[in-house]
């Protein structure tokens, strides 16, 4: 009787260990680790296949699972760092729970794996985004004149200002597009913002996190970009306005400004077609900043 009570415990206890599955989500990270004997599988649509199918298995015992992004040339480093054998699973799983604690991630929730691979690849662009904005922040150091911490202040800055847009926004979900070119490279965040029925905005805030720094970080630069934002409600045509950013400042861009942004091709600069039940405008009025700084860093 004991014994049984025993085994009852442990499947308790089991059902309550959350658990983290290191994915390679592409072909080119697959073909890595099968440099390691120990990795078996030889084909990456049979691989994703078996994890599906033991993430289904843990999702109907009623385990929590996460996904984690497995990239092979950050466990090698991992493992030379930390004196392992890449070749054994336990190196691996370390690594993994590694992954769980500081790496991009979701969680398991039942859908198709060709669904969540895409989540998982965006939600690591956004952690990587973050953090190079962040870091480029924190290199800007103090204020030449006043010693104010430059990244901080735009930063600052940069939050008040995406509250004043999103205050000022025609009721409705929202969606907001900021870029910032380089050099070397050009960042683009995205933010999703839906209403609830009090009318209040809900943000992910991971995603409002990195939008506010890619801002900042083009204020503090003064780098050339854009902040794009449309709105969309029933009944009502969805509404596309934005700013340039130039010089630490947002200007409004004029509402053909803003047609001509939406119908050509960024990459091939030619003509779109418009899209219908699209109204494009001038962007409210943000109202002046305050308290005014006595001069921009």
């Amino acid at each position: 009787m004991a014994h049984t009570d025993h085994q009852t415990m442990r499947r308790v206890l089991r059902r309550e260990i959350a658990g983290t599955i290191g994915l390679l989500t592409d072909e080119h990270d697959f073909r890595t680790m099968r440099r390691y004997r120990s990795f078996t599988f030889d084909d990456h649509a049979t691989y994703l296949r078996q994890v599906e199918a033991v993430l289904e298995a843990r999702a109907a015992q009623g385990t929590h699972t996460t996904l984690a992004l497995f990239d092979p040339e950050d466990y090698a480093d991992y493992c030379a760092q930390a004196g392992l054998d890449p070749e054994a699973p336990a190196s691996r799983t370390r690594f993994t729970a590694e992954l769980a604690a500081t790496g991009p991630t979701i969680p398991y929730d039942g859908r198709p794996l060709a669904t969540l691979l895409p989540d998982l690849v965006d939600e690591a662009v956004r952690q990587a985004t973050w953090e190079y904005a962040t870091t480029l922040l924190s290199r800007l150091g103090p204020c030449p004149t006043c010693g104010e911490d430059i990244g901080k202040a735009a930063f600052t800055r940069a939050s008040d200002l995406l509250v004043r847009i999103l205050d000022t926004a025609p009721p409705g979900n929202r969606h907001l597009v900021c870029s910032v070119s380089g050099p070397p490279d050009t960042l683009i965040s995205v933010l999703h913002g839906d209403q609830d029925g009090h009318g209040d905005t809900r943000l992910d805030e991971a995603e409002a996190l990195e939008f506010t720094s890619v801002l900042a970080l083009g204020l503090a630069t003064r780098s050339p970009g854009g902040l794009v934002l449309r709105t969309s409600a029933p009944g009502r045509s969805d509404g596309v306005y934005g700013w340039r950013l130039r010089a630490g400042n947002l200007e409004p861009l004029t509402a053909s400004e803003v047609f001509d942004a939406y119908c050509t091709d960024a990459v091939s600069g030619e003509l779109i077609s418009p899209e219908s039940g699209v109204d494009y405008r001038r962007p409210p009025d943000l109202g002046d900043e305050s308290p005014a700084p006595g001069h921009r860093h």
